[in-house]
């Protein structure tokens, strides 16, 4: 948290209970939640905090390199703490969001920087198909 508070100064940002509170909810959860889920989880401990407030937030954090936006197709950002480049797995059922270990992938990045004249700086990654809850249930209504 030293360091979130040492960027946000560096930034010229004032450190409030606010952004604090925004930032702990995204390293303590990997389910890469919404603004809104964030606002939810937020809004009884800081009822006078806005969904505008997390929104601004969530930018200024994105802009700053505390976060990355994930755009997973479902009409809203969902946001992730880890700004490290990984891709991710995207349920097409209940839109549950996971990480992908990106050791995964490496040799992937070797063969795309093999095969192009580009200087890579990223990726973004998505996969979609059906995480384990949603597969149980596709089986248990094909057996039935």
């Amino acid at each position: 948290m030293n360091d979130i508070l040492t960027i946000l100064k560096q930034n010229g940002l004032k450190v409030t209970p606010q952004r604090l509170a925004i930032i702990n909810v995204l390293q303590n959860t990997k389910e890469h939640p919404s603004a809104e889920t964030i606002y939810k989880k937020l809004s009884a401990d800081f009822p006078a905090m806005s969904l505008a407030t997390v929104y601004k937030t969530l930018e200024m954090l994105k802009n700053i390199g505390l976060v990355q936006e994930l755009n997973v197709g479902e009409g809203s950002f969902r946001y992730d703490a880890n700004v490290k480049s990984h891709p991710h797995l995207i349920c097409v059922s209940c839109n549950r969001v996971d990480d992908l270990d990106e050791d995964v992938l490496k040799d992937l990045l070797k063969e795309v920087n093999k095969h192009t004249d580009y200087l890579l700086t990223g990726q973004k990654l998505y996969f979609y198909g059906y995480c384990p809850e949603c597969k149980k249930k596709i089986k248990q209504q094909n057996n039935e």
